[in-house]
């Protein structure tokens, strides 16, 4: 027999057989995109210019895969920017560096990854003791990540002379860097936590049927909690791997990922009211815009303008979303 809990999450509304237009749809936009900008320009459909492109998105999935997390559960997360900055400089004081004699290696790139970890979990506890809606706490720890990573600079920057971190982001694999070997192991363990584990099965359930869940005896806070303190745990790592890039620690390291990644998670196809998508969804959505922001660079538009053309997508994605589930709501009435 089953506990009441699992019922709870194996009622959820399952994907029907085939594959829809909805579910679909992001893979067909990123087959498209690729195929005019193929057509557009020659230096796009070049293998290194592929590369180029999953070196560049290899940052943005990692955090996506943490706001993926967030957003199934119903909630927004803001903290990422934060998180990021607060993680870019640690790493950047605890391996071998020029503003001290710390040399920790890979412990260093631990510990910074488990303070963005520390971090996440932070938004959860307030999330859950102060009752307010997420995208209040999530900024209010993006603000103090922004202060510690702010504290921790001290007016000075501090540059890596770590082989190891530096390694990340020059050495290739295959044709590619470190970096999007890392990025492709964080989107199969993203995925395997969504679909594997209790954590992953109850970001579903509370995003579909949070009361539901708790009715039927699950303490949801924890949970809720956790999932925080995961997507805090990728967004550290997304600091370590700016820092690596970067080849120094800055606290500008995460400007933009918030709004990319929510963006991204978004054209994907996981929604923001929760309960639907996932990380392969959020990854799709990742190429989806990298390859736009490529594109559009290889055929001559302005960098000016790629802001508004996410801006743009986000509103059409959000928009075919929306529609479904309001026809959906007329049709019960």
């Amino acid at each position: 027999m089953t506990s009441p809990a699992e019922d709870v999450v194996s009622a959820r509304p399952r994907p029907r057989r085939g594959v829809s237009l909805r579910n679909a749809g992001p893979g067909l936009a990123l087959a498209a995109a690729v195929v005019l900008f193929s057509l557009l320009s020659p230096q796009f459909r070049t293998t290194a210019n592929l590369a180029n492109v999953l070196d560049a998105a290899a940052v943005l999935a990692v955090v996506t895969c943490g706001v993926t997390f967030v957003l199934l559960m119903g909630s927004i997360d803001l903290s990422a920017t934060g998180v990021i900055a607060a993680s870019a400089i640690a790493v950047a004081l605890l391996v071998e560096n020029n503003r001290n004699d710390s040399d920790l290696g890979y412990v260093g790139i631990l510990l910074a990854v488990l303070l963005g970890a520390g971090l996440g979990g932070l938004s959860g506890l307030l999330l859950v003791a102060l009752k307010v809606p997420s995208f209040m706490t999530t900024l209010g720890v993006s603000a103090i990540g922004l202060g510690v990573a702010t504290l921790m600079f001290n007016g000075v920057q501090p540059n890596i002379s770590d082989a190891a971190l530096e390694a990340w982001a020059t050495d290739r694999f295959l044709g590619l860097t470190l970096l999007t070997w890392i990025a492709a192991a964080c989107v199969l363990a993203g995925w395997s936590i969504q679909r594997w584990t209790r954590l992953g099965r109850y970001a579903y359930a509370i995003g579909g049927a949070e009361e539901v869940l708790a009715l039927s005896g699950v303490r949801v806070a924890p949970y809720k909690v956790a999932v925080f303190t995961l997507a805090g745990a990728f967004y550290g790592l997304g600091g370590v791997m700016v820092t690596s890039q970067l080849g120094a620690g800055l606290v500008q390291a995460g400007s933009g990922y918030t709004f990319s990644s929510i963006t991204a998670a978004v054209v994907g196809g996981t929604l923001l009211t929760g309960g639907r998508g996932g990380v392969l969804h959020s990854a799709v959505g990742v190429l989806l815009i990298v390859v736009l922001t490529n594109g559009l660079v290889q055929v001559g538009v302005s960098p000016y303008w790629q802001g508004g053309v996410q801006g743009l997508i986000v509103v059409v994605a959000v928009a075919a979303a929306a529609l479904p589930l309001r026809h959906r709501n007329q049709v019960v009435k």
